[in-house]
C-alpha cells in the first residue's frame, strides 16, 4: 500500500523482446538488454528519490514496447482514460494497466475502435490537454478524449504532428507552464505559448517531479544547464538504450498525483 501523501508513478519492466520495438522515424539500432534493464532500475530509483511511489504493472513479455507505459492510460484529475493505442502490436498492453488503476480508485473511460489514442501524443498543462494528431492518435481518438475530458474542466487542443512518434517526442512541459521543444522536430510551435527552444532533441523531454525538480536524459548537458539558468534542479538518467526504440524520460513512467484511494 502506498503512503496517500505520496505520489504514485506506474512503471513496467522492460520486456526480452524489448529488442524488437517499434522504430518508424529514426534508423534501427541494437538495443542492449541488459544495459536497458539498468537504465531502467536507475530511473526507477531517480523517481524513488525524489519522493514518488511505484506502482508496477506485470511484465507484459509478449509485447516489446509494454515498457512504455505512458502509451496506455492517460489520467486527468480522477479519471483514467485507457487508451487504444495506434499500432495494433501494443493493444495487449492495456488490460494488465486497467487492473493496475482500478486498485488505484480511480474512475475509468475507454477510447473505442475505431478511435486510437496514444498517451505519448497527450500533453496536460493545467486546465488544457495538447493531443497530437499523428501516426499512432487518429482524429476520432482525439474527438473521444474531447467528449471524456471537456466535461471535467479540460480545453483539449489538436496538434498536427508529422516530424517525430508523439507529441511529447516534440515537446513536454516546466513546472511553470512554459513549453519546451527541440524546434526541428516541432511541427507547429505557434500552438504552444511560452515555448522555449532547446539546444538539443533530448532536452525537449522532461518530467516535472515535484517544486523545481525535472527529469531529463543525461545526453543533452547544455539542455540541462539552461534550465538550470532557469532556476531548476535537474536530475539526470541515462535511458540511452530507450531512445534507441524512439523512447523519453515521459514514456517511462505514468505519473499520478491525488489519486484519492492507493
Amino acid at each position: 500500500m502506498s503512503d496517500p501523501q505520496r505520489p504514485v508513478a506506474l512503471v513496467r519492466r522492460p520486456g526480452p523482446r524489448l529488442d524488437e520495438g517499434l522504430v518508424t522515424h529514426i534508423e534501427r539500432s541494437a538495443v542492449d538488454h541488459a544495459l536497458a534493464l539498468h537504465q531502467w532500475h536507475g530511473y526507477l530509483a531517480a523517481l524513488q528519490s525524489t519522493g514518488w511511489d511505484l506502482l508496477e504493472v506485470p511484465p507484459a513479455d509478449d509485447c516489446p514496447d509494454a515498457v512504455f507505459v505512458e502509451d496506455t492510460v492517460v489520467v486527468f484529475h480522477n479519471v483514467a482514460v485507457i487508451a487504444r493505442p495506434g499500432a495494433p502490436s501494443r493493444r495487449g498492453e492495456v488490460d494488465e494497466v486497467e487492473k493496475a488503476i482500478d486498485a488505484l480508485g480511480l474512475s475509468v473511460a475507454h477510447i473505442a475502435a475505431p478511435a486510437t489514442l496514444d498517451g505519448g501524443d497527450v500533453l496536460k498543462v493545467g486546465t488544457t490537454v495538447y493531443v497530437g494528431r499523428g501516426g499512432r492518435t487518429n482524429a476520432a481518438g482525439v474527438r473521444q478524449l474531447r467528449d471524456i475530458l471537456t466535461p471535467l474542466g479540460a480545453t483539449v487542443i489538436a496538434v498536427p504532428l508529422h516530424l517525430v512518434l508523439h507529441l511529447k517526442s516534440a515537446v513536454t512541459a516546466l513546472p511553470d507552464g512554459s513549453i519546451i521543444g527541440y524546434p526541428p522536430a516541432v511541427d507547429a510551435p505557434a500552438f504552444f505559448p511560452h515555448f522555449v527552444a532547446m539546444p538539443e532533441e533530448s532536452g525537449a523531454h522532461v518530467v516535472c517531479l515535484g517544486g523545481a525538480k525535472v527529469l531529463m536524459a543525461a545526453d543533452c548537458p547544455a539542455s540541462a544547464r539552461l534550465l538550470e539558468d532557469l532556476g531548476y534542479e535537474v536530475i539526470c538518467v541515462d535511458i540511452s538504450e530507450f531512445e534507441k526504440l524512439e523512447g523519453c524520460v515521459t514514456c517511462l513512467s505514468v505519473r499520478l498525483r491525488d489519486v484519492g484511494t492507493r
